[in-house]
């Protein structure tokens, strides 16, 4: 069987763990339900259950259903794993939904066109066509095309 069409890669997994066939999983999601027990992973040529994960460092340690032992779980060791899309939370930003799309304070003021979403430890930052950084968590309503913030004065002050 070849990986059905229109799932996402999840993660990826690292060496078994233990005796009973406990496998290492490195997640590329911040999902972490994607884990949950119940949760079906598509991999190699077949699905896999969630029996119970937990996480450990920047890992998660995984048992899937039918995987007994060690040597099991060995032969997973490498391969990626892939999920169903889940439903978007009304939270949820996406890239392709901001850039291209017009800004404005809550005040209707207009800030200009968001061209980027920078990457940043803190929060991601809105870059617009003037220049200015707006952190995402200033972010009050997204919608197709329309960007409304929530600044502290001065943030646009050149």
């Amino acid at each position: 069987m070849s990986r059905p069409d229109g799932l996402l890669e999840v993660g990826r997994t690292g060496r078994a763990h233990g005796v009973k066939g406990d496998i290492a999983v490195h997640l590329i999601t911040d999902r972490t339900e994607r884990l949950a027990v119940g949760s079906r992973l598509f991999m190699i040529d077949r699905w896999f259950t969630v029996e119970h994960a937990r996480p450990t460092g920047d890992k998660w340690l995984v048992h899937f259903e039918g995987i007994a032992d060690r040597n099991a779980a060995e032969l997973l060791v490498g391969h990626s794993l892939y999920a169903e899309p889940l439903e978007p939370s009304p939270d949820d930003l996406y890239v392709h939904q901001l850039v291209g799309a017009e800004v404005v304070g809550r005040d209707g003021t207009a800030r200009g066109r968001c061209v980027a979403v920078v990457a940043n430890p803190a929060h991601d930052l809105l870059e617009l066509e003037s220049g200015h950084l707006v952190p995402v968590v200033f972010v009050v309503e997204a919608t197709e095309g329309r960007i409304v913030v929530d600044t502290p004065e001065g943030l646009f002050d050149d």
